[in-house]
């Protein structure tokens, strides 16, 4: 769903910092190869995640909901020099794709691939990050909220992507919509969790910024 109008979104798209070479040839491959390519995070959004990480210089990032790791390259663009980055996926088929990528960007080496239900991986990680961005099923955002802020750095950001969805989240709740319902649960958590603090902004679907105190 477009909030903005499609002129309006280039123009932003235009007054912002240009799309690297590399995420636009990762773009382009998704259209041409990926299911569903809508799900890739895009140039603006792409470069807000990468204004994000500049400004918190993580060592450690977390991504969960790898798809073909457009986000994961731009969240890459602030990370420090031995930093490292965690992202999980559920699609097998989409590894060689991201890791072909990844390789040919300067941050190869730094991105450790992990294959499962993030649910189960999650757990198994070392705690101490300094960025986490959710990205994958809905149903499960709550559960991978409470699992994270515990491995979390203090003053550590986690991002929350798709919290608008669609715009449904100012809809009557369709009977059966589980996304739907847990994602107003969970907007409605993370704006009430006495351990952090947090502003949605209204970018693409709905992106939320939550600071762990």
């Amino acid at each position: 769903m477009h909030f903005l109008s499609e002129d309006l979104e280039e123009y932003i798209a235009a007054h912002s910092q240009a799309e690297p070479p590399l995420l636009k040839q990762l773009a382009k491959e998704t259209y041409q190869k990926v299911l569903i390519p809508r799900m890739l995070s895009g140039h603006f959004q792409g470069r807000v995640l990468s204004m994000i990480s500049k400004l918190v210089r993580p060592t450690r990032i977390l991504e969960i909901g790898t798809y073909t790791g457009y986000a994961t390259l731009a969240l890459c663009e602030g990370l420090q020099n031995n930093g490292e980055v965690h992202t999980i996926d559920i699609k097998e088929e989409l590894q060689p794709f991201q890791r072909k990528f990844f390789d040919l960007s300067p941050y190869g080496q730094q991105i450790t691939q992990h294959l499962g239900e993030a649910i189960h991986i999650i757990p198994t990680l070392e705690p101490g990050f300094d960025l986490v961005f959710i990205d994958a099923d809905k149903e499960n955002y709550i559960n991978y909220f409470d699992l994270i802020v515990p491995m979390m750095n203090r003053g550590g950001i986690i991002l929350s992507d798709n919290v608008l969805w669609s715009g449904k989240v100012v809809e009557p709740l369709v009977a059966g919509d589980v996304s739907t319902e847990v994602l107003l649960e969970y907007n409605k958590k993370v704006n009430t969790d006495p351990r952090v603090e947090t502003v949605l902004l209204p970018i693409r679907d709905g992106l939320t910024l939550t600071r762990v105190l």
